[in-house]
């Protein structure tokens, strides 16, 4: 019961010209992917893409169920204008269409982001081998074939095998009471003693605005090293099992990050819209890591509870909103203080707003281990301080679409 979805090798990631991509990886993948790209283009609906390039240019279009690749830019109906590193990146994984807009790597010059979003999936189909995922393609079952009951919360003490097995067709797990709530007030106190001690360029926190202006924090970064209680308890067997659970050989990342939901929020990134930790890039060399959350206050309808949107790990989809067209359902983790959700970092999750009671979370997560003959290499756009940076990120969205369309997460508040 694997989860492991690695394709490509850290070690391989070099610099790419154009001439690289345009003459050689384009090329290539067209010679071995036209047909399995050009049927999710076609599936999607997706206008004629044009990259522009340093002085190269060309169009991605499908045809006659083929994707087809034609010089300069007259059919495109969006356009995308980036250099050689970010099109180097974006061929290779290291970010995707929506990790670059959000690093301000690249310009919509026509069409609109959602154009150019819509269009990671069928870039992954075509570079990557991942059929676009169609109506059907996801279904659940239970380990003796029957119904799988995605809405089961299993404890501690339950078979680790259909816990393994859970995992893996639906993408996430709900384990109720696995801390008490002595542990869970002190670990709370210390999310708000650092919350209380945040400033603005800190480069250790995010902040979030309410709809009065009032900044405030609302993330607290490398929250393992400031709080002694949390080191406890991630160290506690109750939780580092995860790691073992599917056979992957799962590893503890040693990190983690203590959270606050305020009431109120109405700009930056605390009630984030519905997203993949892979959205920014790099599926193909980390997914399926687990993103594992302790309930410190517990959380409901009414406190902001986390969604997730069962078997969505299975699909290849936009990863940075709910696409319209995406026939899985979303589910509501309503947790107790002290439970623990897991899910896979390819499984479409958010923050719903709280809007009777904030809530207080702690996140930390287990990585897989480097591929055999890898060299993991430290990626810069990943540090602590490009996540602290992310503060800024809706600003920078928009700046990546000229048409200023504000069309960046328009499912983030019209679907659960």
């Amino acid at each position: 019961m694997s989860i492991d979805q690695r394709t490509r090798w850290q070690k391989d990631v070099r610099p790419l010209r154009p001439d690289d991509v345009f003459d050689g990886v384009l090329v290539e993948a067209l010679s071995q992917r036209a047909a399995l790209a050009g049927r999710g283009v076609a599936y999607k609906g997706l206008p004629p893409l044009g990259l522009d390039v340093d002085g190269r240019s060309l169009t991605l279009a499908e045809s006659d169920g083929v994707l087809q690749l034609g010089p300069g830019l007259a059919g495109a109906e969006v356009v995308a204008e980036l250099d050689a590193a970010a099109l180097s990146d974006l061929v290779q994984d290291a970010q995707s269409t929506m990790g670059l807009a959000m690093t301000s790597r690249v310009k919509i010059t026509r069409g609109s982001l959602d154009d150019w979003i819509g269009w990671e999936p069928a870039l992954r189909a075509f570079l990557d081998g991942r059929k676009v995922h169609e109506t059907g393609d996801v279904a659940f079952a239970d380990p003796d074939g029957g119904e799988l009951d995605l809405g089961r919360r299993f404890t501690v003490d339950d078979d680790r095998g259909e816990m393994a097995h859970f995992l893996t067709e639906a993408g996430f797990l709900h384990i109720g009471a696995v801390f008490d709530s002595d542990e869970m007030a002190a670990i709370g106190a210390d999310i708000d003693e650092w919350i209380g001690r945040a400033t603005p360029d800190d480069g250790e926190s995010w902040w979030a605005e309410d709809s009065t202006g009032h900044s405030q924090a609302v993330r607290v970064l490398s929250f393992a090293e400031k709080s002694e209680a949390l080191r406890e308890l991630l160290a506690d067997q109750r939780l580092q099992w995860i790691a073992e659970l599917t056979g992957d050989g799962h590893e503890f990342r040693g990190g983690a990050e203590g959270l606050v939901k305020p009431l109120d929020i109405v700009k930056g990134l605390s009630d984030l819209p519905w997203h993949k930790d892979c959205g920014q890039g790099r599926h193909s060399y980390m997914c399926n890591s687990l993103t594992t959350g302790i309930s410190v206050t517990g959380a409901d309808r009414l406190s902001g509870a986390l969604g997730v949107i069962p078997g969505s790990h299975r699909a290849n989809t936009i990863a940075t909103m709910r696409d319209r067209q995406l026939d899985l359902q979303p589910r509501l983790l309503e947790t107790a203080t002290g439970d623990v959700t897991v899910h896979c970092s390819d499984t479409l999750h958010r923050a719903h707003p709280p809007v009777e009671r904030p809530r207080k979370v702690v996140y930390t997560g287990f990585g897989l281990p480097p591929l055999p003959g890898d060299v993991i290499k430290p990626n810069p756009r990943y540090s602590r301080e490009a996540r602290a940076e992310l503060t800024d990120v809706t600003d920078r969205i928009e700046a990546a679409d000229n048409a200023d369309n504000e069309k960046r997460f328009r499912a983030t508040s019209s679907t659960q």
